[in-house]
């Protein structure tokens, strides 16, 4: 079942658009948030790092815990834990991949749609962190880490030479979608990392966008399923 909105009483007092971010979701046990592109998942290095998703949702729920990550160009669904008991419960569910995830993407060049266009490819490469560059990662057959990301194409738009496909991670290694896509010819658009200078330019912002979330309510047992529609 998809869930229903988040009552009244569950919003903080001057609400979640006061304080940069979307609410999707919110109960006694977790709250499921809309990233904007450009805007850190939790705290990084410096002074001019701490403002990120994380501070600010902490900001209205105290008790809210960080669960997974997304990258800072990436949009879309985050879920966090309300205290430390669903935050293990959560953390165990997609560690024991029980959490479905979809993402959005448009990439560069013409993907190439099986003759089921509802069919799904693989890619199946071994990712491991480039340490002269990091935190860039790369293929490495040899020392990489077991990846899977499953694929299919949306739809191909001729006139900018570009497709938008729909992902879904089966493992969850930093940049897996990022990489894999660049390991196929097909790097995201605005990608800074991976792509090369001409595919950056082709949008000011990094086309990735998590547009899905399915899993377990870790009190109840509840199915839950959320979407969010990418603003590209």
């Amino acid at each position: 079942m998809k869930a229903s909105a988040p009552r009244n009483n569950d919003l903080p007092g001057n609400g979640a658009a006061a304080h940069g971010f979307g609410l999707v979701h919110a109960d006694l046990s977790l709250l499921v948030l809309d990233k904007p592109a450009g805007l850190l998942a939790v705290p990084g290095r410096g002074e001019d790092k701490q403002d990120c998703l994380s501070a600010r949702v902490q900001a209205a729920w105290p008790d809210a815990l960080v669960v997974h990550r997304l990258d800072q160009a990436t949009s879309g669904l985050m879920l966090m834990a309300r205290g430390a008991a669903m935050q293990r419960a959560l953390s165990h569910s997609f560690e024991s991949r029980e959490v479905g995830k979809r993402y959005v993407a448009v990439v560069e060049g013409r993907l190439p749609s099986p003759a089921d266009v509802q069919a799904w490819s693989l890619i199946d490469l071994p990712i491991i962190v480039d340490w002269p560059r990091r935190p860039l990662r790369i293929i490495d057959a040899e020392r990489g880490k077991p990846s899977q990301t499953r694929w299919r194409v949306l739809a191909f738009d001729a006139a900018a030479n570009t497709t938008r496909v729909e992902l879904e991670p089966v493992t969850g290694r930093s940049h897996q979608l990022r990489v894999h896509l660049q390991a196929l010819g097909h790097p995201i658009l605005g990608d800074a990392l991976y792509a090369p200078a001409e595919v950056q330019a082709k949008s000011p912002r990094l086309l990735l966008h998590a547009a899905a979330l399915q899993f377990k309510h870790p009190a109840s047992g509840e199915p839950l399923s959320f979407e969010s529609s990418p603003d590209f």
